[in-house]
């Protein structure tokens, strides 16, 4: 399941209401795929909690889902993207309890301990672009 075609779905996060449309589209995604229950709901959270990051922390972006195949495992990639301020610190930002507060408590650790690879590019200044892919088992 991907846009027009064979590009990615994109939604721009700019509103709460895009977080909301993020979620339903991942787990479309997700069901597509048979991802178990379990699997379903830790990728939907942790999407949620990045899409919720890109919209609080970096002034709104963009969401990019997508299936993907690695020989025959399949999975959901998501690319959220934004052009921020940037995390200053990566090691705080990514430690076990951290969070801001006004998420969903998970922060980026927990976020990244639901998903099977979770990748993080940031720069001071520049933004931020964090992709995660979530595996059918």
């Amino acid at each position: 399941m991907t846009g027009d075609a064979g590009r990615p779905d994109e939604i721009v996060i700019r509103a709460d209401e895009d977080v909301v449309r993020v979620r339903q589209l991942v787990r479309a995604h997700a069901l597509r795929l048979k991802l178990s229950l379990v699997d379903q709901t830790k990728l939907v959270t942790a999407t949620s909690e990045l899409a919720r990051n890109t919209l609080i922390y970096g002034g709104g972006g963009t969401a990019r889902v997508e299936e993907v195949a690695n020989g025959h495992r399949k999975g959901v990639r998501a690319t959220f993207h934004d052009d921020g301020p940037g995390i200053p610190d990566v090691t705080v930002a990514l430690a076990d309890g951290w969070s801001s507060g006004t998420g969903l408590g998970l922060g980026l650790g927990g976020a990244k301990r639901l998903v099977d690879q979770f990748d993080l590019d940031t720069e001071v200044g520049r933004g931020t672009e964090i992709t995660v892919v979530k595996w059918a088992r």
